[in-house]
């Protein structure tokens, strides 16, 4: 995707561990994380997908109502 070498990524590092300190950078990576993950989710169309079945299961269950 990106072509960074070792060193770019090192520098990326340090510079995050400046900024947010060492008591959040696990929350921040943690937070990063989730965000690509329902990123990629969304684009592959599986995100659509849980909701319409979450829906259906929704009406089911105020049809039985």
């Amino acid at each position: 995707m990106f072509n960074m070498g070792m060193t770019e990524l090192i520098l990326i590092l340090v510079i995050a561990l400046v900024v947010f300190g060492p008591g959040k950078l696990p929350e921040v990576g943690k937070a990063l994380g989730r965000g690509i993950q329902e990123f990629r989710s969304a684009t592959s169309g599986e995100s659509a997908k849980e909701e319409i079945k979450e829906l259906k299961n929704e009406v089911k269950a105020e049809e039985k109502k």
